[in-house]
């Protein structure tokens, strides 16, 4: 696997693949006013957004999934459903983890999410607390209950 900073060339395939990402791990338990704001092009904006802080991993020149950085959160982690149950995820978690740097880095899961929930803490994440937690859309920001995941990275763990 290939993982590497995502560039423009990249943004079609990555929005697209948050947007069935998202939709798969939270369309059953998003609000449904969430569900509604959260249209292709919405993703294709944050996509662009988000491009300088988004690495993408690529097997045999086909995207297998991307994660995003936003100082010390995992903001987001995604792998392509042909990639899904391959041991791909485990694998770019490893990446995402290193680009993270030491410390003590978090992650939000929609409540709900428990497919990537029991992901995170197989990968040695730990569940934190419940919160209330800010997302972005077009209309401005949403406010979700989040499960907020924590883990040591580096080597003071």
């Amino acid at each position: 696997m290939d993982v590497k900073p995502a560039v423009s060339a990249d943004i079609p395939a990555i929005a697209a693949l948050w947007h069935h990402g998202w939709m798969q791990g939270h369309g059953a338990a998003a609000p449904k006013s969430l569900i509604n704001q959260r249209t292709a092009d919405e993703f294709l904006t944050r996509t662009k957004a988000h491009l300088a802080q988004t690495q993408v991993a690529c097997i045999k020149g086909e995207m297998a999934g991307f994660f995003m950085i936003e100082g010390d959160e995992l903001y987001q982690f995604y792998v392509a459903p042909g990639f899904q149950g391959s041991g791909v995820a485990t694998e770019l978690m490893a990446k995402a983890e290193a680009a993270l740097g030491d410390g003590l880095k978090w992650l939000a899961c929609l409540v709900g999410n428990d497919r990537a929930a029991r992901f995170y803490e197989k990968s040695g994440w730990v569940l934190a607390a419940t919160v209330p937690y800010e997302v972005e859309t077009e209309e401005g920001p949403y406010v979700i209950n989040s499960w907020r995941f924590e883990k040591r990275l580096g080597a003071a763990r």
